[in-house]
């Protein structure tokens, strides 16, 4: 196969064209880049071509970042590098066609194709896409980062498992979607090494993913195929790309480069730490994995969550920028960023009277809702959806803690029932999968959360006893304030069927309605909330204190499960009036 059949490879490399648009210096002789007069975004040293190449040797062509074509011929010897212009013809082929755009390539004469092989780095198919033309972008093509440049013919997406070696005897690129040692030229089958092994963790080798590899050949051939007489290679380049989506890998990074390391809190899995991370003096936050040097499959499942959730141009998700390793206990600790503001139950602590029903709770609950709407729309279930996993970053509110979160599209990696009981959904206490309609019922307990400032059950002890009665229909008692639409809305989360409950998308689209649609309902809630405030009936500060059994850290459950299969539901709960779930609580 040959990506530019009506064109000649050069005997000696080509090195009067940069790999990245951004330069204004030859890489080479470090003179200043001379412009092309007709398309003066287009460089070349001029110096190097006048002392290293003869015309007549080359025949080749460049495409360079806005869609602006040159070709070396007899026009280079000039050094005016005269771009083509307008006409109704293939300058290669002579074959006739009708454009608009100036700047398009001939589909007989510029091929471009794609393949699967195996790397060389591990027994894996990774998908390479040849390009007939020098592609001299400067950012990544999938997520728009700045590229990092290795050498003058290759470069790579440090957020993207995506490289680019561009064959300077041919001028093509192959972009590279995975992790190989080398790569061929389709042209002339010359060789290019691309990284060592040891650059990359031997963990992370096998953990790239592409999703359904027979629909995107087929959509990539698809798009391939509907090219006419013609096309603009950017744009054909664009559509391709929207169809590829592979998880972003974590990269290492050593644990040097982190100092004021101390610990928050204790999580379901691990110990939480806020450090400073030296290389840009940023405050992040570790999660570090106990016993993950034995056992890592807690890690490797949040960790491949957030590789497959986090997009960063949908800001729903906590980012995470890496893992690292504690040289003394050697636990596996994922580095993500700190949201300064704290999760949304402290947040409700603090600010309970000043969030009003008119703004604040629709805004709230409307960023929530459109995260989980995110975990949901790509195939995930949380499983661990509650207040504590709601962080408030600056004014953007994201979601947290994915290392529970499960594919539904596969068998879970975790068998074990883990979970704060309160925000459990009552089918998983009867041997139910956690499912979308789980993580409804647990948002169903966020929105009575956002009426309250406290956590739900906060009154009672957790234990088989609160199960049976979530089991028997208890629910936390909704607040007079509560709007009638916003009540029927979280009843309907908490319904024990499970497929009586809304989708997340119905939810949001409901939200979205009440904010012009009830606007006096809600006008009307705030002036009730207002006045029970004042007569210390509702908020985290007038509620009862908190049950010292009362636990609202993620923790396995089975064996409280298991306990509750031998007591009788009828006989083993007595509760009196003034421990009703229905009375005031405090979660303090």
């Amino acid at each position: 196969f040959d990506p530019t059949p009506k064109l000649k490879s050069s005997l000696i490399p080509i090195k009067f064209f940069s790999f990245n648009t951004a330069d204004e210096n030859c890489v080479y002789c470090e003179e200043e880049y001379s412009r092309k007069l007709f398309c003066p975004w287009k460089k070349y040293c001029k110096k190097c071509y006048v002392s290293h190449y003869d015309s007549t040797n080359i025949m080749m062509c460049v495409h360079c970042k806005k869609s602006s074509q040159g070709t070396c011929g007899n026009c280079v010897k000039t050094l005016n590098f005269m771009h083509r212009k307008y006409s109704h013809y293939c300058n290669l082929c002579i074959k006739p066609f009708q454009t608009k755009d100036n700047f398009v390539l001939c589909s007989n004469c510029y091929l471009i194709s794609f393949e699967w092989i195996e790397s060389t780095l591990f027994k894996k198919q990774i998908l390479i896409l040849y390009l007939p033309w020098w592609h001299d972008n400067s950012n990544c093509d999938l997520c728009h980062s700045e590229l990092t440049f290795t050498s003058d013919c290759q470069k790579y997406c440090g957020n993207c498992p995506m490289f680019y070696t561009g064959c300077r005897y041919c001028l093509t690129t192959n972009i590279i979607f995975g992790l190989t040692g080398q790569t061929t030229c389709k042209k002339c089958k010359r060789i290019s090494l691309i990284i060592d092994r040891n650059v990359f963790d031997d963990f992370f080798l096998d953990d790239i993913s592409y999703g359904n590899i027979d629909n995107l050949n087929l959509e990539i051939a698809n798009i391939i195929k509907s090219i006419d007489r013609v096309f603009e290679p950017l744009t054909l380049l664009y559509s391709i790309f929207k169809k590829i989506k592979i998880a972003i890998p974590v990269r290492s990074i050593p644990y040097s480069e982190f100092k004021d390391v101390k610990e928050i809190t204790k999580g379901g899995y691990g110990i939480i730490y806020k450090a400073t991370w030296l290389n840009n003096n940023k405050t992040v936050i570790l999660k570090r994995f106990e016993n993950s040097k034995i056992n890592n499959k807690y890690f490797l499942n949040e960790l491949r969550s957030n590789q497959q959730c986090f997009n960063k141009f949908d800001n729903y998700i906590i980012k995470t920028y890496g893992f690292t390793r504690d040289p003394e206990l050697e636990d596996y600790t994922l580095i993500m960023k700190y949201a300064p503001e704290g999760d949304l139950h402290k947040y409700l602590q603090k600010n309970f009277t000043n969030i009003t029903w008119n703004n604040q709770k629709l805004f709230i609950l409307l960023q929530i809702t459109e995260g989980l709407e995110y975990i949901h729309k790509n195939t995930f279930v949380h499983r661990d959806f509650h207040s504590g996993n709601i962080l408030l970053d600056i004014i953007q509110w994201k979601i947290g803690d994915l290392g529970l979160s499960q594919s539904t599209n596969g068998e879970s990696s975790n068998n074990e029932i883990y979970g704060v009981i309160p925000y459990i959904a009552p089918e998983i206490f009867k041997g139910s999968a956690f499912s979308k309609e789980t993580d409804i019922y647990s948002f169903g307990m966020v929105m009575w959360e956002l009426t309250t400032g406290c956590k739900p059950f906060a009154n009672v002890e957790h234990d088989h006893n609160l199960i049976y009665k979530i089991l028997d229909g208890e629910r936390p008692k909704i607040t007079e304030d509560t709007p009638e639409c916003y009540a029927t809305l979280m009843k309907s989360c908490w319904d024990p069927n499970p497929k009586k409950r809304p989708s997340i998308k119905e939810i949001y689209s409901n939200l979205r309605k009440w904010s012009y649609k009830y606007v006096a309902e809600f006008e009307q809630a705030e002036v009730k909330r207002n006045r029970l405030i004042e007569s210390k009936m509702i908020g985290p500060e007038f509620a009862e204190k908190c049950h010292p059994e009362a636990i609202y850290t993620s923790r396995p459950l089975s064996d409280i499960i298991s306990k509750c299969s031998s007591i009788n539901s009828s006989s083993a709960i007595s509760f009196c009036d003034k421990q009703g779930i229905a009375k005031r609580v405090n979660c303090n």
